[in-house]
């Protein structure tokens, strides 16, 4: 039995941050400035720091200013409402993210309100969900735009093909959906409730897991030659309290029945960081390009 092809995430983000790189250094000397971006993050969960590490160091790579901020746990929502407003009046910032999860306290979805849609670098503002909705161009969510990079990279066709998004958040299932009708897929969306779920999944040409369950998915709800994309992102401990990053699918099995596959780490995790950059260059554009 062949082993699945490997879907390089890593290796793509590598190309894409190259591009932008040589757009920023092409760009920079007419409109006088880099790409600004702002990260915010509330508190000291151990996983959002790495993250926005992460952010902040491809910043620097390609030429992207950050202006990230970050604040203790009892910041007020009155307070962060206060700095995004000012962030969406400065001029050097063409992206705004506010790091997720929050604090108890705060309420997340009306500071994602509180970002103007032309600096919503994560596209998660209700503006550019209904311009994706509508097939308008506009900032997209980049986990599921990175999906679809990685499988226009991989020349995977998907018009007329079965797909099966297992997940629903409006982070990824959602609008991973949406994206792939756009490309003339047809569309089955599943998730944590759906009854009989192997009978779906055994039927998709794609099937992406996005459910943030680990292992959900396991080799006999896989159609043979079927292309796997792994979205999950699961910290899990073993008995010696080692911890490491797996996905929501079996991988070792999987990759004996599929064709193309997406490993965890190096899968979909490279290519979410990558849309956000590209995300802020595209309103660095965008907003010079009167």
């Amino acid at each position: 039995m062949e082993t699945a092809k490997i879907l390089d995430g890593k290796a793509l983000a590598a190309k894409i941050q190259q591009e932008l790189a040589d757009t920023i250094t092409a760009s920079q000397p007419k409109i006088g400035r880099p790409p600004g971006l702002a990260v915010l993050m509330v508190g000291d969960n151990p996983a959002s720091a790495a993250y926005v590490k992460n952010k902040e160091k491809a910043c620097a790579k390609v030429g992207i200013a950050s202006f990230g901020r970050h604040f203790p746990t009892q910041t007020s929502q009155s307070e962060l409402e206060a700095v995004i407003e000012e962030l969406n009046q400065d001029e050097r910032v063409d992206g705004i993210l506010v790091q997720l999860p929050l604090p108890k306290h705060l309420d997340a979805i009306s500071l994602l309100h509180k970002i103007a849609p032309d600096k919503d670098a994560d596209g998660l503002h209700p503006v550019n969900l209904g311009r994706l909705v509508r097939d308008e161009p506009g900032l997209r969510s980049c986990t599921p735009a990175g999906v679809m990079r990685l499988l226009e990279e991989y020349k995977i066709p998907l018009m007329g093909k079965q797909a099966v998004v297992v997940g629903r958040s409006i982070l990824v299932g959602k609008p991973m959906a949406l994206m792939l009708l756009a490309a003339n897929a047809t569309v089955t969306i599943a998730h944590s409730r759906t009854q009989d779920l192997k009978t779906i999944t055994q039927n998709a040409d794609i099937l992406v897991a996005a459910a943030g369950i680990p292992g959900l998915i396991t080799a006999e709800m896989v159609k043979p030659g079927a292309v796997v994309v792994d979205v999950g992102i699961n910290r899990v401990t073993d008995s010696n309290g080692k911890s490491r990053l797996i996905g929501d699918i079996d991988f070792t099995t999987i990759a004996d029945v599929a064709e193309y596959i997406t490993p965890v780490p190096g899968g979909i995790g490279p290519m979410t960081v990558a849309i956000l950059l590209q995300n802020t260059v595209f309103s660095y554009l965008q907003t010079n390009s009167n």
